[in-house]
């Protein structure tokens, strides 16, 4: 039943990029837990919760993302073989050093924030003014992250 209205054709190219979209919240997920387990030093504490805090929003996005997948009546790519053959963003390496690990995560948020204007595009394209709405939503977010990140890295950088 389409009961949303929408062109079936050109949900699935929305859905397409849903999962991308997933794929790479999911590799981008684990750099952060990965980050925040592994995270020392003189900024321990501001990294260690500043991780924390980014992989919780990502867990609940992604949760959003495949929801809004299966509102458009499709299935959400859910392996982990999945994801990292589709992912944009690069599985990190263990890493102690903080200004490797902020940069990667910038690098993620840069992949993510064009994912986000993907979906955007496309669910445009088609009516789908829900996840359009969700998108911009996770775009402002994300961009405000990068901000703050990169704040943090202009001042650590400018110290050392």
């Amino acid at each position: 039943m389409n009961y949303l209205g929408l062109n079936a054709e050109k949900v699935e190219q929305t859905v397409n990029e849903l999962n991308q979209l997933l794929s790479n919240y999911h590799v981008y997920y684990q750099n952060l837990r990965n980050y925040h387990w592994n995270i020392n030093g003189e900024n321990f504490f501001d990294l260690h919760e500043r991780f924390e805090h980014l992989y919780n929003i990502a867990r609940t996005n992604i949760d959003e993302v495949a929801e809004r997948i299966l509102t458009l009546r499709h299935t959400p790519v859910s392996t982990l073989t999945t994801y990292l053959r589709r992912a944009e963003v690069e599985e990190a390496s263990v890493t102690h050093d903080e200004h490797e690990m902020i940069d990667t995560i910038l690098d993620n948020h840069k992949i993510l924030i064009k994912s986000f204007r993907r979906v955007m595009k496309e669910a445009d394209d088609c009516g789908d003014e829900g996840t359009v709405d969700m998108m911009g939503g996770f775009l402002a977010d994300i961009e405000k992250e990068s901000w703050m990140l990169d704040a943090w890295r202009s001042k650590s950088v400018a110290h050392a």
